[in-house]
């Protein structure tokens, strides 16, 4: 076979690729961002549509194999369906997919469809009116079902639904998204709370472990294990029986998956990051501005992917220390 052209020196092969197109978002999560003023990022500074098209060209040229458009929040970046459309017809890429808070989605779902992409992970921590707004301090939620219902009307489906506890705050909203998967076609994903966010202080104890989650759920509902898309995915899946959907679970603080990791990411402002909790990065936007030709850019990724590190998710107590220089916005989750 031949040498992977993405890989590092864990043997792990890059196929996957996180593109941030904005910091901008229009909720303000608690766990995530702070309520007052924040800096965004200059115009100027954000990687123009023509600019993340060579990348990625370049990267599907090396083996990138699947696109995720992220934020900030994706769908408030003008003319979004632009890029998908771009993205998706490189040769060698194989899926494309959007990661979105749900608020523009009833009106953008169908022209990012047409434009390629193929699926959509939405982010919901309530599906209560009041729990919603005091999770996203914005109101909302019917704006995110009405996007929701879009997406089955198009036959988009199944929908994966990601949901982030923070004890005290919305775990008494598990088994409501439990029955959701029961009668809808979502695959609804319980995240666990990382430091990365820029909202109120990351307090360990405000984590919601996964595992018990799965325990409060299995003592109303069984659940029967799938096990994971692919070896690289981060959900570990389980069926609900007789269930329209499924539950997943996504445990980076407390069964680290970095082994198999197989992501990258681009930042909105054309930084190649090769894990979230990363203490280096890779300006790529001032080889794109500098006439960096496409061989000097390869040679910059595959550098950069040399170097990945052995996976951030297994040293996050030494980030519960530190005063982290970039936040999940500005990085692209």
């Amino acid at each position: 076979m031949p040498t992977p052209l993405l890989a590092d020196r864990f043997g792990r092969v890059v196929r996957s690729l996180r593109i941030s197109v904005t910091d901008r978002c229009n909720l303000r999560c608690l766990y995530c961002m702070p309520d007052g003023e924040i800096p965004w990022f200059p115009k100027k500074r954000i990687l123009t549509y023509e600019e993340i098209g060579r990348v990625a060209t370049i990267l599907a040229s090396l083996g990138v194999r699947e696109i995720r458009l992220t934020g900030g929040e994706p769908l408030v970046r003008r003319d979004l369906p632009v890029l998908a459309r771009m993205l998706s017809r490189i040769e060698g890429i194989e899926d494309l997919a959007v990661t979105t808070n749900g608020l523009l989605l009833a009106e953008m779902a169908e022209p990012l469809l047409v434009a390629g992409v193929r699926r959509f992970n939405v982010h919901m921590d309530s599906l209560e009116p009041a729990g919603f707004s005091r999770m996203s301090r914005r109101a909302g939620l019917d704006r995110v079902l009405s996007g929701l219902r879009e997406l089955e009307r198009l036959k988009a489906t199944p929908v994966k639904i990601n949901v982030v506890l923070l004890r005290g705050v919305n775990e008494d909203q598990i088994v409501r998204f439990v029955e959701l998967a029961l009668c809808r076609p979502y695959q609804v994903r319980f995240i666990e709370l990382m430091p990365l966010g820029g909202g109120e202080p990351f307090e360990l104890d405000r984590l919601v472990p996964g595992r018990e989650v799965r325990r409060r759920i299995e003592e109303i509902y069984p659940l029967v294990p799938v096990g994971r898309d692919r070896p690289s995915a981060p959900a570990n899946v389980f069926r609900i029986a007789g269930g329209a959907g499924d539950i997943g679970f996504i445990n980076p603080v407390t069964e680290p998956f970095c082994a198999d990791c197989d992501r990258i990411r681009i930042t909105a402002d054309g930084r190649i990051r090769t894990c979230l909790f990363s203490r280096t990065e890779t300006d790529l936007a001032a080889l794109l501005r500098g006439g960096s030709p496409d061989a000097r850019i390869a040679e910059a990724l595959q550098a950069a992917v040399a170097r990945k590190e052995a996976g951030g998710c297994l040293d996050l107590h030494q980030f519960y220390r530190e005063r982290l220089q970039r936040k999940m916005w500005q990085i692209g989750g």
